[in-house]
């Protein structure tokens, strides 16, 4: 998979950004009670999508992110569509819902603490 990061532009890498962010929101406010350590940052191109900042997630949610990641390296579309807007889906079906729970929870969570910017960016 290093080979994938190769290519990393700025918008995939504003993905992953957003991507580790709403799973960590989710994780922390949702999985509080299950034992989490931070996400590998295996690769220098994910580390500087991330900026450093390792999520600190759960098995299932580590699992999550680590898939969601697959799936946006592989994505064969140039440039990305937002994925809710994308006629393909990547994701298997059980990820899929998954994933949408994680972006529905934390969005809402997002808004709800101030991030008026983040509905800009769902409805545009």
């Amino acid at each position: 998979m290093a080979g994938l990061f190769q290519g990393l532009n700025k918008k995939k890498e504003k993905e992953l950004k957003v991507l580790a962010g709403f799973v960590n929101i989710f994780c922390r406010e949702n999985h509080a009670d299950r034992p989490r350590r931070e996400f590998p940052l295996r690769n220098a191109a994910l580390e500087r999508a991330l900026r450093g900042r390792k999520p600190v997630l759960c098995p299932d949610c580590r699992k999550l992110l680590d898939h969601g990641i697959a799936k946006l390296l592989l994505c064969p579309y140039d440039p990305k569509p937002m994925c809710k807007k994308c006629t393909t889906h990547c994701y298997a079906p059980d990820y899929r819902e998954r994933i949408r729970a994680v972006m529905r929870f934390s969005g809402l969570y997002l808004v709800k603490h101030g991030r008026l910017d983040l509905i800009v960016h769902y409805y545009f």
